[in-house]
């Protein structure tokens, strides 16, 4: 009860962060009005004592805890027990340091087979995959950046699956960088340090995601600091993903972000629509679900954030589909996907459909407010008025002052003529529909 008493003490003193990270580490002997805290090795010691130790004095030395010194030295109180607690038992002491190495392997199910390529990821992928079959020589370290839920992991994975084919008595580890602290942290506890240090620098390759998660984390910078410099003197390959771009990481040492720019840093962004639509149609292959094409473009046309939730998407009209006995079709796509197109058609504003038109009809957004007469441009500049009054709730007026500031009766013949043209011309209709898939329709 007495710990437990000072450990409360020093959380309205300390912020949490150093509780869990530093005092926790601690055993501690009480002796008349003398507490000694046992630091279990010289780096805990000297941070504590540096750091933290005035505010544990200014804290604990009172006559409430009894106590008129705190000392700290390095020491612990053994390997079989701790000190003893209020009832005279000894503690249990904890385990040494580990890691399961079956456990922390590349995930078998992420190669580079069933990863699906697009303009997004294609210079990650190949250097991903430059790396898998040649890892230490080049690009190293591999710094893989992107949104959440773009596929950073999966090439990560492939990669080191890739290496596994090719040297399969490599030593290859994946680890988040929250599990790395966990693991600094236990073997820092557990005295077993020098153990820590072995495991980590005698790995082949390093796969270490989510890297901006050290951040704030001294300890593990500099033990992080110290392991990856290790590793690339020895030529190991080390794959770094993050949500962002190094220098865009805040409160990391200078000392890593300059190292982590020394390799390769390349960008996923997310995925374009053809990349949209061939992961919906893949991820439908391998769960037996019949995707039409139509709905494919439909879905990936409201979901454009990331993977994850396209995936979320086709588990969510699949499931639609299977409790109400319907097909999945573009109807049930509509209703099950409603609110999400109702939202998906309020971002929608005459700026993003003339952006979309001129790039469809590879012409400039000035040629649709220009006075040219050509079809080349006259066409696309009817079909862009067209989707503005079908996708937007701006007046014909509102819509031809957007158009270089025309009249609102030649949005109502553009509009008119495009109607008549999309039941009579097969090209204008095929414009129309490839369009209006964009668009959401």
């Amino acid at each position: 009860m007495f710990w437990q008493n000072c450990l409360q003490k020093l959380r309205e003193t300390l912020p949490e962060k150093d509780i869990d990270s530093w005092i926790t580490l601690l055993h501690y002997h009480k002796r008349n009005s003398v507490l000694k805290l046992l630091a279990p090795n010289q780096y805990v010691l000297e941070h504590i004592r540096n750091n933290l130790l005035s505010d544990i004095q200014r804290s604990l030395v009172s006559p409430d805890f009894g106590l008129n010194e705190v000392r700290i030295d390095i020491g612990s109180y053994g390997l079989e027990a701790g000190p003893p607690d209020e009832t005279g038992k000894p503690l249990q002491a904890p385990a040494s340091f580990n890691v399961n190495e079956e456990k922390n392997r590349p995930n078998k199910a992420f190669t580079f087979e069933n990863h699906i390529e697009g303009s997004s990821n294609h210079v990650a992928r190949a250097a991903a995959y430059h790396v898998g079959n040649k890892p230490g020589v080049s690009y190293n370290p591999l710094f893989i950046y992107g949104g959440v839920g773009l596929g950073k992991t999966h090439l990560m994975h492939a990669a080191g699956n890739l290496i596994m084919e090719n040297f399969s008595n490599a030593k290859v580890l994946y680890i988040t960088s929250e599990r790395f602290v966990t693991n600094l942290i236990n073997a820092l506890r557990n005295n077993s340090i020098n153990e820590f240090k072995n495991f980590y620098r005698s790995l082949d390759t390093l796969l270490i995601d989510d890297i901006q998660f050290l951040a704030r984390k001294t300890m593990s910078q500099e033990e992080f600091f110290h392991t990856y410099n290790d590793l690339l003197e020895g030529d190991r390959q080390i794959i770094i993903t993050s949500d962002r771009i190094p220098v865009a990481i805040n409160h990391i040492d200078e000392r890593l972000i300059s190292r982590f720019g020394a390799g390769l840093t390349v960008q996923i962004e997310p995925p374009e629509l053809e990349t949209r639509v061939a992961i919906l149609s893949k991820k439908a292959f391998e769960k037996g679900i019949d995707l039409p094409e139509n709905v494919a473009f439909f879905i990936a046309n409201i979901v454009r954030s990331n993977v994850r939730d396209l995936e979320g998407a086709l588990q969510q009209i699949a499931a639609t589909a299977r409790f109400t006995h319907s097909p999945v079709d573009l109807n049930l796509a509509r209703k099950t996907f409603k609110d999400l197109l109702t939202h998906h058609q309020q971002q929608l504003s005459i700026e993003n459909i003339q952006q979309t038109v001129a790039k469809y009809f590879n012409i400039r957004i000035s040629d649709l407010f220009s006075k040219s007469r050509s079809r080349a441009v006259a066409r696309p500049r009817q079909l862009a008025m067209y989707f503005c009054k079908e996708y937007t709730d701006n007046s014909y007026p509102s819509i031809g002052d957007k158009f270089g500031g025309r009249d609102h009766s030649t949005v109502i013949h553009a509009c008119t003529r495009i109607q008549e043209l999309i039941d009579s011309d097969s090209k204008m209709r095929e414009d129309y529909e490839n369009l209006n898939k964009l668009f959401g329709g």
